[in-house]
């Protein structure tokens, strides 16, 4: 069977109607899929749950030929993204255990951060890694334009540069998105 997959945007009764046979045809396949992976019927029903939302909240139309090969496909990059959120969060409560004083935050502040956090990685992994291990070297580590220069072996004025680029991306996109 094939499913053809309209904007979400706009009100389409094929793209729903698509998606609820896609859903009702393979979920249970996917949650077992997502299963297998974490070792946990509720964060796989969790998982499935935000396969089906991106398909959604997709803006292309997509024809599906393979619907469990397209699934596991939009389902791998839920699952990075999920494994990428569980990296972040550890980094952040290692810090929390390290610098205590950091823990006087309230638990909504604490979400807030971690959530602004979450959000900075994803623009930051749009950039090209030089661009992005200048930003971080800058912010994280304090090193100055020369210091970054050499340990990239670029020039100073790309440094400032990427730091301009790096900026731009997450100033503008947390704006405009």
């Amino acid at each position: 069977m094939k499913y053809l997959l309209e904007p979400a945007l706009s009100v389409n009764p094929i793209h729903s109607d698509s998606i609820t046979e896609l859903y009702q045809d393979h979920h249970g396949w996917l949650h077992g899929w997502l299963r297998k992976k974490l070792g946990c019927s509720h964060q796989a029903a969790d998982l499935a749950h935000d396969t089906f939302m991106r398909l959604l909240t997709r803006e292309d139309p997509i024809l599906i030929q393979e619907p469990r090969a397209f699934l596991t496909t939009v389902a791998q990059r839920v699952l990075a993204n999920h494994w990428r959120r569980k990296q972040i969060e550890q980094a952040y409560f290692e810090m929390l255990v390290q610098h205590p004083e950091a823990s006087v935050l309230s638990a909504e502040e604490c979400a807030i951060l971690l959530e602004t956090l979450l959000e900075i990685d994803h623009l930051l992994n749009r950039l090209p890694l030089p661009v992005k291990r200048a930003f971080l070297y800058a912010q994280l580590d304090g090193m100055s334009h020369a210091e970054i220069a050499a340990e990239l072996n670029i020039s100073i004025t790309t440094v400032k540069r990427y730091l301009i680029k790096a900026g731009a991306q997450c100033y503008f996109a947390l704006v405009i998105d």
